[in-house]
């Protein structure tokens, strides 16, 4: 980037959202001067749509558990569904932009940077890499568009972590597949007009992926309410009865739990980039607050230990924005592994939970009203710090790799 890089009134990572406050040193150690034209240009177009955008109206959406399909609708035409996906009318940004569409959704808000990860980085990658031809012509050009959406149905209700377990059953019944079982947790699913719906087959005890179209008989998907989290998006629990599923309805490249694996690595690391978003939200309210909330005839940053906060605040977000970094590199040369991902969302997700906390407590009070932008990131953490695998199964993961021990079945 140009020497402007470094002006807070221009360098894109310094923007704040204005209801907060000024523009803020959210990049400190300058990561975004190397950012290519394109990656900036996405960057500053994903920024303004937050900041007047997203976040005047996101409160209201998550305080009522609404879905806020203007602002789905708006994802298409920034040209931001689909990343990583080569023609069928997907955008084509790299691995870092990508990243980079993932943070700046998640500083705005956790709901919407999952809906797009599950419409674009389940449900069109699952039919982009397992799919026909046909599959690819007829959805992904809609779902790019979000004239279609798409859901990811892997989830069962007694296995979570434990995915590879998964017993909903598929059996062939002619040139038709019957599929029977329960899903859990499943965004997208209640407005989703095709689910990737991932089944055992009976036969041979391979998982394997089909394409379930909307108003299919003998498929319901109810949404999950009570959620503290991620309150703006819909999960759903899935029944499936007797669902019959065309032969050409399965996906040709989706024939064992291996296959439905390599979907999920490819997001793993996205998880890393939300969690750095949702710090970032954190951090900049907590600094723009400080700065002008006054108690003891003083701004709150004068005092020595709302300094040493801010600036612990500000290393882990440093640390996270050089994890996303270097994921974005190796991924752009094809060297990020599901390990390395992993990794970084251990890291990631568990300091902006520490961060959040952190600017919860500076904000005081004020701290839980979703004005102040705070509390709906912290709770919103939660599901990130949770799905695409705990932290606790990063780390079991992590710990085979760097000792040749798995700690686990």
């Amino acid at each position: 980037m140009s020497a402007e890089a470094n002006d807070p009134l221009t360098d894109p990572l310094t923007q704040t959202v204005a209801d907060v406050g000024e523009a803020l040193g959210t990049d400190f150690l300058s990561l975004s001067d190397p950012f290519t034209p394109e990656q900036a240009d996405v960057l500053k177009r994903v920024r303004a749509f937050v900041d007047d955008e997203v976040l005047p109206v996101i409160n209201d959406y998550w305080e009522r558990a609404d879905f806020p399909w203007p602002l789905v609708r708006r994802l298409a035409e920034l040209g931001v569904v689909g990343a990583g996906i080569d023609g069928y009318g997907c955008p084509t940004l790299d691995k870092v932009a990508s990243g980079l569409v993932q943070m700046e959704l998640s500083r705005g808000d956790g709901s919407l940077a999952t809906f797009l990860g599950v419409q674009a980085g389940l449900a069109m990658t699952a039919i982009y890499r397992c799919g026909s031809e046909v599959h690819k012509q007829r959805w992904l050009p809609q779902m790019a568009a979000c004239e279609a959406i798409g859901a990811f149905a892997l989830t069962e209700p007694d296995h979570g972590s434990d995915s590879i377990g998964l017993e909903t059953s598929a059996h062939r019944d002619g040139d038709v597949w019957v599929l029977d079982g329960a899903k859990k947790w499943i965004g997208n699913a209640t407005i989703a007009d095709v689910v990737v719906v991932w089944a055992r087959d009976t036969r041979d005890g391979e998982v394997k992926g089909f394409l379930v179209e909307k108003d299919t008989p003998g498929f319901d998907a109810r949404v999950i309410t009570g959620k503290g989290s991620l309150r703006a998006v819909w999960q759903a629990e899935i029944d499936l009865q007797g669902v019959r599923v065309p032969e050409s309805n399965r996906l040709p490249g989706a024939n064992t739990f291996a296959d439905c694996a390599d979907v999920l690595a490819t997001t793993r690391s996205d998880c890393a980039w939300m969690a750095l978003g949702h710090a970032v939200a954190g951090f900049d309210a907590a600094l723009s607050y400080t700065k002008t909330r006054k108690q003891f005839g003083q701004p709150l940053v004068n005092f020595q230990i709302v300094q040493q906060r801010l600036v612990h605040m500000l290393a882990d977000v440093t640390a996270m924005q050089l994890y996303c970094a270097q994921i974005g590199k190796l991924a752009e040369i094809g060297k990020l592994t599901p390990t390395l991902a992993g990794l970084a969302k251990l890291h990631n997700t568990s300091k902006a939970r520490e961060v959040l906390a952190v600017a919860r407590d500076l904000l005081g009070g004020n701290g839980i009203l979703l004005e102040n932008h705070v509390i709906r990131h912290m709770t919103d953490i939660e599901s990130i710090h949770t799905f695409e695998g705990t932290e606790t199964m990063q780390t079991l993961i992590v710990g085979r790799d760097i000792t040749g021990t798995g700690a686990f079945s």
